[in-house]
């Protein structure tokens, strides 16, 4: 599924939309390159999203309540990583 994060597209993998307490929250996966690792992290970072989910006409301005990665050495050229995002509504 594509999630739209400030704009950057994201193929999201194992996706999970919820509302708790009247708040939208969306939980999923996604592959990060070592070429595209520093682009990633410094939109992570920032932590001041809006997320935009086209197929489920969903927008909502959102925060990090969960973030991982299953490998740190993404300064390695050649490597993957299958990271983790959990956003919820602001």
């Amino acid at each position: 599924m594509e999630i739209k994060i400030n704009g950057q597209i994201f193929e999201g993998k194992q996706v999970e939309l919820d509302e708790i307490a009247g708040k939208k929250q969306i939980a999923f996966s996604f592959d990060v390159t070592s070429e595209t690792y520093h682009d990633v992290t410094t939109l992570l970072y920032k932590n001041d999203f809006q997320v935009n989910i086209p197929e489920k006409s969903l927008s909502f301005p959102a925060v990090i309540q969960e973030y991982s990665t299953s490998t740190t050495n993404l300064y390695e050229k050649g490597n993957t990583s299958e990271f983790y995002l959990k956003v919820r509504e602001k």
